[in-house]
């Protein structure tokens, strides 16, 4: 924890948005969260919607009357945008750069379109991010519990000289100064947070989860109890590692499994392994996935769509939605039918 900078309600104050309109471009899973628990902390806000869109509704449904981008914009003295990534470079050139001012800051959940320069702002612009680590929902339901998610707070541009106090005032409003804001760089939390979603935490888990499945029944198993020993039990597994780190999770679980997670785990994460994080991480940090994700959008996503339809029709994934109908203990839940996300 050397040098790491942590801030909390006590450090700050909402006295930076006192008088300033909040605009919230996007009304989806970090859009809704920061809208409503600004609002409840007493922040003048007004959000950005495109109409006819579910989310659209449900910004009604909460209580505020959609604007265009570029309205918003105009109301706005921080304009934060929470659309996703491939659809931010296209409404900032579009509706909020030609509405915005000198004075004025832009924030931002995430650092990618300004880290990889899809977002250029003029000079006399604020550029903040305050990244809850934790999606929408989360946010503000901790909110409402009256707790919070800890979140990452960055500094791109400080034209006014203010922009710290500013998004510190904006991270304790969201919630996440009870839990603690941690100082970062727009650089820093983009590239890990690319880095951990691809090789650990969606990338690195999934592609585990399909090999132990398949190897468990191309052995003979039954794919039912190949789906319960290599994803069902994921989330006990995460909880504890979440709870207590990995020596509370080895703690909990039985000797046996403890000694075969000490003594396997380096043959399935080796050299080559770790080599290849290396390879991706490169990838990352020179801007090629950047360009490669960017390009994909611009021509509309043709693999991205073929890779997901392949992994939505894939054994373990239909294995698992006939079992989770089986659960009386969850409520099962479907994922759309395209690869839309939820953002």
């Amino acid at each position: 924890m050397e040098n790491l900078k942590i801030y909390y309600d006590k450090d700050g104050s909402l006295a930076a948005l006192k008088g300033k309109t909040v605009a919230v471009v996007g009304f989806g899973s970090q859009g809704h969260a920061h809208a409503q628990n600004l609002r409840d902390s007493g922040v003048n806000v007004v959000v950005a919607e495109l109409q006819g869109t579910n989310n659209y509704q449900n910004a009604v449904k909460a209580g505020f009357t959609p604007l265009t981008a570029g309205e918003a914009t105009k109301q706005g003295d921080l304009i934060i945008i929470t659309l996703p990534d491939e659809f931010q470079g296209i409404v900032y050139k579009k509706e909020i750069e030609p509405n915005l001012k000198p004075g004025k800051a832009l924030g931002f959940c995430h650092g990618f379109n300004i880290h990889f320069k899809a977002i250029v702002p003029p000079a006399g612009v604020d550029v903040v991010m305050i990244a809850p680590k934790g999606p929408g929902h989360t946010v503000r339901s901790c909110y409402q519990e009256g707790s919070g998610v800890p979140g990452l707070i960055a500094i791109e541009k400080n034209e006014s000289g203010k922009a710290f106090e500013l998004a510190l005032a904006w991270g304790i409003g969201v919630g996440c100064g009870r839990a603690g804001i941690i100082q970062t760089t727009f650089k820093e939390e983009t590239e890990t947070d690319l880095f951990g979603e691809q090789v650990v935490l969606c990338g690195g888990l999934t592609a585990l989860v399909k090999a132990g499945f398949e190897t468990l029944v191309e052995a003979g198993y039954q794919p039912g109890i190949a789906y319960f020993e290599v994803l069902h039990e994921l989330l006990l597994i995460i909880k504890l590692m979440a709870e207590g780190g990995i020596s509370y999770m080895r703690y909990s679980i039985s000797n046996t499994a403890e000694y075969g997670d000490l003594t396997r785990g380096p043959r399935i994460i080796n050299d080559q392994t770790r080599a290849e994080m290396k390879k991706i991480l490169g990838e990352i940090q020179n801007g090629s996935f950047a360009k490669e994700w960017i390009d994909e959008c611009k021509a509309g996503k043709p693999n991205f769509k073929k890779l997901y339809q392949a992994d939505k029709n894939h054994p373990v994934e239909v294995v698992g939605r006939e079992l989770r109908k089986m659960f009386s203990w969850m409520e099962a839940k479907e994922a759309p039918s395209d690869e839309s996300s939820g953002a």
